[in-house]
């Protein structure tokens, strides 16, 4: 079969698994990396923060994936109102010089009959996973996919999604794929406000409640001097302030989302509920007494 045509400089997209496949593995004959940013479209200042990470590799060619992955998506979730700007989301590709682009359908990632998945042992029923049953399941099962057609010598995942990221390092490391993963810290608005598809969801009223989650966070990493205690006594009352959010689960947990330490680095987890708009966040946390504050509160510019 004769590999498609593919030049250095322009976006080239491709739908089929097999022609994505042939261009990564002539781009490896000829020495060239590959870094993969998967997403599922509806771009927005985050994924174009990965892209940017991404393109300072040198000699490498990025690929970026669109898929809206049904596998993610439980009961009464919003798969079929998930934003689907797909001719925007090209035109940021091309802006931002993807040379590789894979849309991929339903059908070729999940043929008919298709009964495999990847689990993701007990940390997937913790957390996002204990109000999302199979959620990530579905989240490394299609990341083992993109890992598989693509095969990315890089691979970048925002922050914000920091047990997705979690998981996905385990899931290289345990299954030994040649794929180096990096986490790039989250994008915020000026305000705070952690970037995501699902902002748009959000009204006006809505968008200011929403601000009272990365608030609740910095406040929080701000006493981490005082430790665990302090941290989350402090984020829940900042919270308190906004009682038309509804928090799902606001937890301390180690950087490998194990038990948090008495001293040293930790991450604080948000998620909640916005109207009908579910949202997460976190930031790093230094506990004990070694603190040095300012570095571990939110920046605004990542």
């Amino acid at each position: 079969m004769t590999t498609p045509k593919f030049a250095r400089g322009t976006l080239h997209t491709f739908q089929p698994p097999e022609q994505v496949s042939q261009v990564t593995r002539a781009l490896h004959g000829v020495g060239r990396k590959v870094a993969l940013v998967p997403t599922m479209g509806a771009l927005h200042a985050g994924h174009r923060e990965l892209i940017r990470r991404a393109k300072r590799l040198p000699n490498t060619v990025v690929a970026t994936s669109i898929f809206v992955n049904p596998l993610q998506f439980g009961e009464g979730e919003d798969f079929e109102a998930y934003p689907r700007p797909l001719d925007k989301d090209l035109e940021v590709l091309k802006e931002d010089g993807v040379e590789l682009g894979f849309l991929p359908k339903a059908s070729d990632l999940y043929p008919e009959g298709a009964t495999v998945t990847v689990h993701p042992g007990a940390l997937g029923d913790e957390l996002e996973g204990a109000v999302r049953p199979g959620h990530f399941a579905g989240v490394l099962t299609v990341v083992a996919k993109l890992f598989n057609i693509v095969r990315p010598d890089y691979a970048f995942f925002g922050e914000k999604d920091y047990q997705q990221l979690v998981l996905i390092k385990k899931m290289v490391r345990d299954l030994n794929f040649d794929t180096r993963v990096i986490g790039v810290p989250t994008v915020r608005e000026r305000d705070g406000l952690a970037l995501s598809s699902r902002n748009v969801y959000l009204t006006p009223e809505q968008r200011e409640d929403a601000i009272v989650l990365s608030a609740a966070l910095t406040a929080g990493a701000f006493v981490g001097r005082d430790g665990a205690e302090a941290v989350l006594a402090t984020a829940r009352q900042t919270l308190a302030a906004r009682p038309a959010v509804e928090v799902d689960y606001l937890e301390l947990r180690g950087t490998d989302l194990g038990p948090a330490p008495v001293d040293g680095e930790a991450r604080l987890l948000i998620a909640a509920r916005v109207g009908s708009t579910r949202l997460i966040d976190n930031v790093p946390v230094v506990l004990g007494a070694a603190v040095d504050h300012p570095e571990h509160a939110p920046d605004a510019g990542e």
